[in-house]
Parts: structure tokens; C-alpha cells; sequence
């Protein structure tokens, strides 16, 4: 395991975060969970049938699941409490009360109705679900964080070239979510990226490139006056951000070309975070980065909403479940 994912796990265990697993009665999720527990990493709210869940947990030979918290929205008290609380918050989009006290059944609605509350921290799901169905009540019940429009997704990259990025560790966005990013929404995703880098990354001093294929005019295009414009625009959203752009790759990494390309940018050389101008780039450059570069990628982290919800891929692994229990909480400390 990398040094920066064991001082994540490490700042988790030191500020318990209260996480929701609801696909609790998946065989990785329930082990996870188990290990979650065993460690200390995060209070774990099971959503779920009781009785169902111990007896998996007694055929996977689980020992710490007497620890959790476990909700069935069947038989909880919180349920018609939580039914109102979406009808209220979806009425004028045209949903019914009978139809919310259908919605708050399912546990990944319940459990978002649990962090709308007050109640919990953060959720995680994925590992049987759609992207689009662990999004869908997170979007409409949690809904984005002040001044945020677009959820972005966010990797770890961490690298064996300790001169670049923070000691070799780069944070990029937006690998996961928005395909096309308009100026205000890369924007966006440049202060959300920068937050994941100091919440979970742990960067005191996050340095954002905006990225393009031109340094400072060296070629003119529409694609390049977008990037200019977010680099614009997200000054303004975070007066306090380090950022700069548009910058070529090499220029934001290698301090010898930022400084030819870019002499007196504080950024270019010596950037830590990476801003791709679209999905395509940026879900393409860490592939490679982690492929043909042989970097760690962790993530995606996804960014953006009000508290803290993350995709698993429905192929993870019981350790990626775990890590990103780890990574949520990170998230969900400076949420509050």
C-alpha cells in the first residue's frame, strides 16, 4: 500500500466519519465493511435487512459486524420521516408522496435521505449499481455544493518521479463524469479538484494547471479561449486558488520549460493539480500515466456534491471498497 493511501487511512481513523454502505447484502461490500470496522476507519451504517445481513456475514466467517449501524427501511421508525422529506424535496419536480414512500425503500435513496438529515456523513455504492443510480438520489436529494453546477471525478495519481507533482503525487480532473465541460463548469471543476487534493491528497498548497495544448497564446483556438476563460472564472469562484493556464503539459510539470514558456507564472514547473480541458483528455492521460508510466491511480473520486457520495466499479475489489471508505471520510471532514 502507497504511503499517501495510508496516511488517508491514517487521518480517517483519528476523525471517525459516519459512511453508508447501502449494498450491504454484496459479498465485498460486507467485507469491506467488516475490515472498515475491524480498523476503525468509519462509523458503518448498513442499509438492509438485519437478519440477512448476519447470516452473510456468518457464511464469509465476518467477525466485526455487531459494530455497525443497521437500518431496514422496512421496519424503521425514520422511514415515513425520510418519505416526507423527499416528498418535500421533489414535490415541484412532480413527485407524489405515494411515489416517495416507494423511492425511500431503496437503499440508495434511503441512505441519502440518512446524510440529508444530518444523520450520516457519506455513502458509497457501486459495486452493483449504475453510475447514473448511485448519482440519481444524490443529485436530487443532496444536490451540489454551494456555487457548484457539474459533478466531476477526480484520481490520485501517484508516480515514482518524486520531482513532479507533491513528491510524485498528482491529483486530475475530471476523469469520470462531465464529457464536455463548458468554461464555467471546468471552472468548477478546478476549485472541486483542488479541494479533493487538500481533503483527501492532503496537499497544503494545491497548484492548479489549467491544461491545453498552447502555453500562454502559443496557439489560438476556440478550445484554448475556453481554457482561458475557466482559468478567468475560477479566480473568481476561489479568490484564494493558486491557479493559472492555459498551460501545455510539460510547461505546468517541468520547472525548466515553465519557466522558458511561462517565466514568472508561480504555477507553471511546478503544478500539482491537473485541470484537463475535457473527459476525453483527462480519462485518456491517467490510463496512460497509470499504464504505460506505471503510476497507482485511485480513484475516481467523485466531486461536487454538498457531502460526499462515491462510484465504485462494479469490478472493485474489497480492498478498492475499502480505500475508498477511507477516502470518503477524508472527504466528508471538510464538508461540514
Amino acid at each position: 500500500m502507497s504511503q499517501l493511501m495510508q496516511q488517508i487511512i491514517a487521518r480517517a481513523q483519528q476523525n471517525k466519519q459516519r459512511i453508508v454502505l447501502p449494498e450491504s447484502l454484496e459479498e465485498r461490500t460486507l467485507t469491506a465493511a467488516d475490515m472498515s470496522l475491524r480498523d476503525g476507519l468509519a462509523e458503518i451504517i448498513l442499509i438492509g435487512n438485519p437478519d440477512e445481513i448476519f447470516a452473510l456475514g456468518e457464511k464469509l466467517g465476518l467477525k466485526n459486524l455487531d459494530k455497525a449501524i443497521i437500518i431496514d427501511p422496512v421496519t424503521s421508525e425514520k422511514t415515513e420521516e425520510y418519505a416526507q422529506l423527499l416528498f418535500q424535496l421533489r414535490q415541484k419536480k412532480g413527485l407524489t408522496i405515494e411515489k416517495a414512500r416507494e423511492l425511500v425503500l431503496d437503499p440508495l435513496y434511503f441512505g441519502c435521505l440518512i446524510i440529508k438529515s444530518g444523520d450520516a456523513d457519506g455513502q458509497i455504492s457501486g459495486a452493483l449499481s449504475t453510475t447514473g443510480d448511485t448519482l440519481r438520489p444524490a443529485l436530487q436529494i443532496i444536490k451540489c455544493a454551494p456555487g457548484i453546477s457539474c459533478v466531476s471525478g477526480a484520481m490520485l495519481m501517484i508516480t515514482d518521479k518524486p520531482e513532479y507533482g507533491e513528491n510524485g503525487v498528482l491529483v486530475i480532473g475530471d476523469v469520470a463524469v462531465t464529457p464536455v465541460p463548458d468554461a464555467s463548469q471546468l471552472a468548477q471543476i478546478a476549485v472541486c479538484t483542488a479541494q479533493t487534493a487538500k481533503s483527501v491528497a492532503g496537499f497544503a498548497d494545491p497548484r492548479v494547471a489549467m491544461l491545453s495544448f498552447s502555453t500562454k497564446g502559443s496557439a489560438k483556438h476556440e478550445a484554448v479561449d475556453k481554457v482561458i476563460e475557466a482559468t478567468r472564472l475560477a479566480h473568481e469562484l476561489d479568490p484564494e486558488l493558486k491557479v493559472d493556464g492555459e498551460l501545455q503539459a510539460d510547461a505546468a510539470l517541468v520547472p525548466s520549460v515553465g519557466e522558458k514558456k511561462c517565466p514568472g507564472s508561480p504555477i507553471a514547473g511546478h503544478a500539482n493539480v491537473l485541470i484537463a480541458p475535457s473527459l476525453e483528455v483527462g480519462n485518456i492521460s491517467y490510463k496512460m500515466v497509470q499504464r504505460l508510466g506505471g503510476a497507482d491511480a485511485i480513484g475516481p473520486i467523485l466531486q461536487g456534491i454538498a457531502r460526499p457520495v462515491n462510484d465504485l466499479s462494479r469490478g472493485c475489489s474489497v480492498d478498492d471498497i475499502y480505500k475508498m471508505v477511507a477516502i470518503t471520510a477524508c472527504q466528508a471532514m471538510d464538508a461540514k
